[in-house]
């Protein structure tokens, strides 16, 4: 298998987090350059039928692209450790906390980086009014993580899984812009300090200073 994949890029780096959980290492990473449009190539549309990354090609030729999508795809041929449910109830308290996170907190905050921040401007045509909107509504929709989180150790179950993963890629995504949790959202701050301690975090990272 191939992963076509980018440095920096929020959902790229969800499926790579994913990978070093479950300690998948058999999967080939091909970087790609997004700035140079090398997922925009003739050769990567016919496989993946639009231009994103990341792109998931099994050994015969079949490409399976969203990452959410891919990491589904590996959680059943790498089931252990179990990161998206292990019956009925759990897939769909999972799932449920990872729409949640994806849609009120990872989508706006991705949103807000790419209409606000210089270098994203190579890839789209920026509207900083948007980028604002969507920013504050992210800050806003932290504070239903919080209450979660004041509850539960990790954001679903008992244990780290795929909504964690979403939630806190796209919070730290938002590094770019230089906007973190707020500190009165105390258990969203403990919860975003644990992730950041998992090797994961820094799988195929580049090195970057601190926000």
């Amino acid at each position: 298998m191939k992963l076509y994949d980018t440095p920096l890029a929020p959902n790229p780096r969800r499926v790579r987090w994913f990978m070093t959980e479950k300690g998948i290492a058999d999967v080939e990473v091909v970087t790609l350059n997004l700035i140079k449009g090398e997922h925009k190539t003739s050769d990567y549309l016919a496989k993946t039928g639009l231009a994103n990354v990341p792109a998931l090609e099994l050994d015969d030729g079949t490409t399976i692209t969203e990452s959410v999508a891919i990491c589904r795809y590996l959680e059943s041929v790498y089931p252990e450790p179990n990161l998206m449910g292990r019956d009925p109830l759990e897939t769909a308290v999972i799932e449920m906390w990872m729409r949640r996170a994806e849609m009120l907190v990872a989508t706006p905050l991705m949103i807000g980086v790419r209409h606000t921040h210089p270098a994203m401007a190579a890839l789209e045509q920026q509207n900083p009014t948007i980028g604002e909107y969507n920013t504050q509504a992210s800050l806003r929709a932290m504070k239903v993580l919080d209450r979660r989180l004041a509850e539960s150790e990790w954001l679903a179950v008992d244990r780290l899984t795929i909504a964690d993963i979403v939630a806190f890629v796209g919070i730290d995504f938002a590094r770019m812009i230089k906007l973190k949790p707020p500190e009165e959202l105390t258990h969203l701050c403990r919860w975003a300090d644990a992730m950041r301690e998992r090797p994961a975090a820094s799988s195929g990272m580049p090195e970057r200073a601190p926000a």
